[in-house]
């Protein structure tokens, strides 16, 4: 049994159905477009087997793209984008969860929904630092073809955006591939850092890590800033570091009072009608690390509020880390599950029993 922190366990069922690739599972795949439209974030292509026969791909049930009376655009390891028309694409945010760059075949419950939720909480609580994408999270702001009730607290209804080809990262600790790089040449993202530093130590202060998303199945490409200014000029590359900086700071400065260490984070950013708008996720489970103030130890790895019971599992397991996954236990869904509710609920200080979807 993997606990959650706290010691609070949240009930939740076990999924009636998996979110297989046809890579993973050997399916027929459906075509998919050459690459996500404006303002449909970086997601990562994921080949989908159709739906059940006789089902529409209920989210919930089946983790497969929803059969929606919209055009689909695109979809990543999460997320499934429509064009609602107007200029507008309509983001819809499954349970499904990778770990090792594959898509497990169980889903998450309540995944979708913890990272739509915190995503809204967000960008009204950073909305004077940038503007965002979002115009709305309810179903009836939907076009009539997308109000399906199945998908009430996992929606975006967001304003077309010309996606920058700069990921922003913004690294507070020394985790990740920033510990590895500092290990072996004392650096971060190529900027010499002070000596004797442990893994997860805080940084002196936040440092802008950008990168540029790499084509489909390779890894993102780390860039320095002189390389961002090369790609989107000098005054744009300098406004997304200040403001990428500024939301890691007071997004921080938040979680910290309710208990959570943001250890890096990543953000997207676009432009809309000229304007620049924070797109995508914004400082969930999944762009981010976080840690819990009360289990913080530097000097090696901190537990943390996203998809770690699902890596540990799949560690200990004699697995090559392709394609098909192995299945997850109930336990570990249900400890995954409640680590993602109760990251939600200790930052935004609600319930996600009152965020529609319930």
């Amino acid at each position: 049994m993997v606990p959650a922190f706290g010691g609070r366990r949240k009930t939740c069922p076990a999924p009636t159905g998996g979110a297989g690739s046809a890579q993973s599972r050997g399916a027929p795949a459906e075509p998919l477009p050459p690459g996500p439209p404006a303002g449909a974030g970086a997601a990562i292509l994921v080949r989908r087997r159709p739906p059940r026969q006789g089902g529409w791909g209920v989210v919930s049930e089946s983790g497969f793209a929803p059969l929606l009376d919209l055009a689909h655009l695109y979809s990543g390891k999460v997320r499934d984008i429509y064009d609602a028309g107007d200029d507008r694409l309509l983001m819809v945010t499954s349970d499904r969860i990778s770990a090792f760059d594959v898509v497990m075949d169980e889903l998450i419950p309540s995944k979708g929904r913890v990272l739509t939720a915190t995503t809204a909480f967000w960008l009204g609580h950073l909305s004077d630092v940038v503007a965002s994408h979002l115009l709305s999270t309810e179903l009836d702001d939907l076009p009539p073809e997308a109000r399906r009730p199945e998908l009430a607290g996992r929606v975006m209804l967001c304003r077309r955006a010309e996606m920058l080809p700069v990921e922003c990262i913004v690294r507070g600790y020394l985790s990740g591939s920033a510990w590895k790089e500092y290990r072996s040449s004392g650096t971060v993202h190529g900027m010499a850092m002070a000596d004797g530093l442990q893994e997860s130590d805080a940084l002196g202060a936040p440092v802008f890590t950008p990168s540029t998303k790499a084509a489909v199945g390779a890894h993102d490409e780390n860039i320095s800033f002189e390389r961002a200014v090369d790609l989107v000029g000098a005054d744009l590359a300098g406004r997304l570091r200040e403001v990428s900086l500024e939301l890691y700071r007071r997004g921080s400065a938040r979680a910290a009072e309710r208990g959570i260490i943001i250890a890096d984070t990543k953000f997207e950013l676009g432009l809309a009608g000229g304007e620049l708008v924070l797109c995508d996720e914004v400082l969930t489970p999944d762009s981010s690390r976080f840690w819990p103030v009360d289990r913080y130890a530097p000097g090696g790895p901190q537990p943390s509020f996203d998809k770690q019971p699902v890596r540990d599992y799949l560690d200990g397991l004699e697995w090559d880390k392709t394609p098909p996954p192995p299945p997850l236990p109930a336990e570990v869904v249900a400890a995954t599950s409640a680590r993602y509710v109760e990251a939600y609920e200790r930052l935004t200080g609600a319930s996600l029993a009152d965020w529609p979807g319930a």
